[in-house]
């Protein structure tokens, strides 16, 4: 049986990449994106079905499955005084581990929630032996909107509603909750992709006792920041992206004044999501690479057993 080739962002023209960045960073509307698009529909191809084709395809990306049998899962909900009071999210521990204390590692989504593809990347990390968990900021809108006929536009649409400072304070939280679990060894790190990247930038910053920070072409801070680092960075930055690599060179030499520890990749042709290996703009090659370093730095950050293979 014959498959259709998997689209990337190569079977797309810029200017139509750009304008879907947008779209998912709610610089504009859903509408906006398809009025946009009708110049490069074809008599094959609509702007409703380059949307389609450019958005998110789940269930064919995830790589280990909610009932795998490696890993132990459950929904935790984590008080957050300063912040909404709560929020919930997944959590995931290899199955074996049973109370054996693991290094902890904080998974921060996009600017949609606690989507499927979170939850996959979470379950990943478990698999690799660690204690993650994905706290979902849509938590007080009634989570991640999966019944929804759009789940990512209505995610979107929730999320441009919610209070930021509460968030973050949220996020804290999870971190700390992670921190002094009795099934962990205390060491923490954070990965975060897009908006999550950039609230590992703020992590980085705030997250008292925080040993290893990756953030995926996140948001910098503001360079009066860079100061204030002490958690280990390992920066990724998407080569066709100048919406966040715009303001890279200041922050790099202020980090760089603050003698910050950081190491920054940037992977040449790649785009904004580059990492996401739920839609065309996924890179196969920047991705497994861009892994394996984030791998590699958490296993020496967070002191992570080696065993022999």
């Amino acid at each position: 049986m014959s498959t259709k080739p998997r689209l990337t962002a190569a079977d797309f023209d810029q200017e139509l990449l750009i304008l879907f960045d947008a779209y998912v960073h709610g610089n504009i509307s859903r509408r906006g994106f398809l009025d946009g698009a009708a110049k490069f529909a074809t008599a094959g191809m609509s702007a409703s079905m380059i949307l389609a084709a450019l958005s998110p395809n789940f269930a064919a990306a995830q790589v280990v499955a909610k009932d795998d049998k490696r890993i132990s899962t459950q929904i935790l909900e984590v008080a957050s005084p300063k912040g909404s009071g709560s929020i919930k999210g997944l959590l995931a521990r290899p199955a074996n581990a049973g109370s054996k204390k693991l290094p902890a590692i904080l998974v921060i989504h996009e600017n949609r929630g606690l989507n499927p593809h979170i939850e996959d990347i979470t379950r990943r990390l478990a698999v690799d032996g660690y204690m993650a968990f994905a706290p979902d900021a849509l938590t007080g809108l009634g989570g991640y909107p999966a019944s929804n006929p759009q789940p990512e536009d209505k995610a979107r649409e929730l999320f441009a509603t919610l209070n930021q400072a509460n968030i973050f304070e949220d996020f804290l939280a999870s971190a700390t909750m992670l921190q002094t679990r009795a099934n962990s060894t205390g060491k923490l790190g954070a990965v975060g992709f897009c908006y999550g990247g950039g609230i590992v930038q703020r992590l980085a910053i705030s997250q008292p006792g925080l040993n290893a920070s990756v953030p995926f072409y996140g948001n910098l801070p503001a360079p009066t920041e860079a100061a204030k680092v002490k958690a280990p960075l390992l920066i990724h930055f998407a080569g066709v992206d100048e919406r966040i690599n715009a303001a890279w060179p200041t922050y790099e030499a202020a980090l760089k004044a603050a003698n910050a520890s950081f190491t920054a990749h940037t992977y040449a042709g790649t785009q904004h999501g580059f990492n996401n290996d739920t839609t065309p703009r996924f890179d196969a090659e920047a991705a497994k690479l861009a892994w394996g370093r984030t791998m590699a730095f958490f296993a020496k950050n967070l002191n992570m057993p080696q065993t022999d293979s």
